[in-house]
């Protein structure tokens, strides 16, 4: 692995108890926890299952059931997919995000699901062979790639033809000069790499994309947020929760994603593009 994706590796790997988080759901979830009462902790995105449910409600199964996650995290859009009939491979530059994600599913209760699998690698240079992929999903994680035109140009060249990406990002707000740091995604604007959705659209047009949709989900993400904030503000400590990543940086983060959403700093996007 190269230098910056070590150090981004590192931003995501540093307070990460993975052990600890195993042994509290075993001692929570003996009988091994729903979708739902893993989504504090899998679910590192804003918007949550919500979110998750309308992006995979642009795919279709029967159609494009072979599915890429491009920053697969902690596996909860992975899960997710695969109760819906989705073959899942979910890739993170995060070598601990992905053996996490690997445990996780190992106690999550899904008989019925296709195979999940995992792989430690980066987008700019996928390990797949051409037209491998049905779909690819981009779920906050565009953001940290310094070169995006690559990764959408990998993209292109594992999907078949026909083949969707969907993408519910971050990018940059009208205000970007006054974004807050910390945040989930970055310390400082080394591993921030936050573009318009004027610049994200011409970059998939450009790496031989047909854009179908782009909505701005920002109102909706800054409510949801603005509930979340809530509740990691509340005396008693949730089961699971985006502190057993971040550590006790995430209570400064979670305000700074509240301020940057209302300040107009950055905003949430879903794009559906074809090839």
């Amino acid at each position: 692995m190269d230098f910056p994706s070590q150090r981004l590796a590192d931003h995501y790997q540093r307070a990460l108890r993975a052990d600890n988080v195993l042994a509290q759901i075993d001692a929570h979830y003996p009988a091994g926890p729903s979708l739902h009462q893993l989504a504090p902790l899998d679910q590192l995105h804003i918007g949550g299952v919500a979110a998750s449910t309308r992006l995979l409600e642009r795919l279709d199964p029967t159609t494009h059931g072979k599915v890429l996650d491009i920053g697969a995290g902690l596996g909860g859009l992975m899960r997710q997919g695969a109760a819906l009939g989705f073959q899942l491979t979910g890739l993170d530059i995060t070598h601990g995000f992905s053996a996490l994600n690997k445990a996780l599913s190992s106690r999550v209760n899904q008989p019925a699901a296709p195979l999940l699998t995992w792989v430690t690698g980066n987008a700019s240079a996928l390990p797949f062979a051409d037209n491998s992929f049905d779909a690819v999903l981009f779920q906050h994680s565009l953001m940290n790639m310094a070169d995006a035109a690559k990764a959408i140009t990998e993209t292109r060249r594992v999907l078949r033809p026909g083949g969707q990406v969907v993408m519910h990002e971050v990018v940059s707000g009208p205000n970007v000069a006054q974004l807050r740091y910390p945040v989930p995604w970055a310390t400082s604007t080394e591993h921030s790499h936050l573009i318009t959705l004027v610049e994200l659209t011409r970059l998939l047009e450009a790496g031989g994309f047909t854009v179908e949709h782009a909505e701005d989900w920002s109102q909706i993400a800054l409510e949801w947020r603005q509930r979340q904030r809530q509740k990691e503000q509340a005396p008693r400590q949730a089961v699971l929760s985006p502190q057993w990543v971040f550590g006790e940086r995430f209570l400064i983060m979670g305000k700074n994603l509240v301020d940057n959403l209302a300040e107009g700093a950055i905003k949430v996007v879903e794009i559906q593009a074809s090839c």
